[in-house]
């Protein structure tokens, strides 16, 4: 089973680098990256 994660910061070197980190996980991936809480509600429900 694979966790899948939308990683939200306003910082983007911040936010890809999370992605970056959680990517190298096996059971883990970054579905999608955004820059506030709003943007990553609706990359929640694109990527679901």
């Amino acid at each position: 089973m694979t966790i899948r994660v939308v990683v939200a910061d306003d910082h983007e070197l911040m936010r890809s680098g999370f992605a970056l980190i959680l990517d190298t996980q096996p059971d883990i991936t970054a579905a999608a990256e955004a820059g506030d809480g709003l943007s990553a509600v609706a990359a929640r429900t694109r990527t679901h």
